[in-house]
């Protein structure tokens, strides 16, 4: 039997298996208020698991909580998988981005959420919960942020377990490395992540994955500079700039190339002719 976690008074966590990438098997819910409660991350396609969930939901209401809406952080499959099916047995509406809610045409979403919007939970200590507009990962991710507290729900912006794919398909790295600035600079307490345990330490969190990002990214511009006239392709620069990481990682690591690639044309330091990448 799946337990939930209490994080804090009104913060609790439901981890559920869920189809994401390794090394993380489950995707973390969270039911944040001490009476009125959201249910974010509404994540589990499997039978059993969403039994458990439904149960979990349910079972808040003999603690004197009661949940009042769905909120999803963005819309890949494993945080959305049981969304439909949550909404219907538990009678709640969904809130979504609206870049969120174009990309799921067959999730209602009642409550299309923006950057600055509050959502404001009552209850013995109301909670305020900010949300806060973050594209990079996908067009229409969101984070959560309760100042008085200074918990962040921050989605799959970062990890505790592994790292965070951003490719060219719903991904920009330009606009991810922006909001993981943005997200230090809030000086939060604690980072729940949709994937892995609780992080305590933000500031070292956020830093850590920046520098990643652009140890990785200067790792690529040499290689294409060390091409010269002839260039590189992206084959010919993935083991080099990823000569630190094992080759099953490739394919994710191709991906997150592709991403680079783009934020280093845009920014004028590489060209590209849609095969070989030369430095600018």
């Amino acid at each position: 039997m799946l337990r939930p976690i209490d994080v804090a008074t009104g913060v609790q966590i439901f981890a559920a298996r869920t189809p994401t990438l390794p090394p993380a098997a489950h995707t973390n819910s969270y039911a944040l208020g001490e009476r009125e409660v959201v249910l974010v991350e509404p994540a589990t396609p499997y039978e059993e698991e969403q039994r458990e969930w439904i149960g979990w939901a349910r079972g808040l209401v003999s603690s004197g909580r009661q949940p009042i809406a769905l909120v999803l952080t963005h819309h890949h499959p494993d945080h959305v998988g049981g969304a439909s099916a949550f909404a219907k047995e538990l009678g709640l509406p969904t809130w979504a981005h609206a870049s969120t809610a174009d990309r799921l045409p067959e999730t209602t979403i009642e409550r299309r959420l923006s950057d600055g919007d509050v959502i404001v939970l009552g209850g013995p200590r109301p909670q305020k919960w900010s949300v806060l507009h973050t594209p990079g990962h996908a067009p229409g991710h969101i984070c959560l942020f309760e100042a008085s507290s200074g918990y962040l729900i921050a989605g799959d912006m970062v990890a505790s377990e592994g790292t965070i794919l951003v490719e060219t398909t719903d991904g920009d790295m330009q606009l991810y490395l922006e909001q993981l600035e943005r997200l230090r600079r809030l000086a939060s307490r604690s980072v729940l992540p949709a994937h892995g345990a609780p992080v305590g330490d933000p500031d070292a969190l956020f830093e850590r994955y920046i520098r990643h990002r652009r140890m990785r990214e200067h790792k690529i511009l040499r290689v294409v500079a060390s091409s010269g006239a002839a260039g590189a392709t992206l084959d010919q620069i993935l083991p080099l700039a990823y000569d630190d990481a094992p080759v099953a990682a490739h394919g994710l690591a191709r991906l997150s190339i592709a991403a680079h690639l783009v934020k280093l044309e845009r920014e004028g330091l590489v060209t590209s002719d849609g095969e070989r990448h030369r430095a600018s």
